[in-house]
């Protein structure tokens, strides 16, 4: 098993154990594959809830950019919605996690 099948393994493990929710692993693979490089690095792997310009780049280059979505006080009440079902006191809200969890708040797995 290769790092990238190992961390999506852990993903899916965090999605179960934290918010009830088996993956949808094709989505989640495609998901993980997306985030590049970013997911090996232990800084940029994880989103950090509490950090307003953190979600202020999820909303801009994942949810405008990537899933095309329109600026609306819509993104903004999704973004907290997946912090709030990731857990607050969770400490380590991995990125691919998170961007799994955004792309099936505003249903756009057809991004994907």
């Amino acid at each position: 098993m290769n790092k990238r099948d190992e961390l999506i393994a852990k993903y899916a493990a965090d999605l179960k154990e934290k918010c009830g929710i088996t993956a949808d692993m094709d989505l989640l693979t495609k998901v993980t594959i997306g985030c590049g490089p970013s997911i090996y690095n232990a800084d940029s792997s994880a989103v950090s809830g509490t950090d307003e310009s953190e979600l202020t780049t999820v909303k801009n280059n994942f949810l405008i950019k990537k899933l095309g979505l329109k600026d609306s006080a819509d993104l903004d009440k999704g973004i907290y919605a997946v912090m709030e079902q990731y857990g607050k006191t969770n400490r380590n809200k991995y990125r691919a996690v998170v961007y799994y969890l955004l792309t099936k708040h505003f249903k756009k797995e057809s991004v994907y």
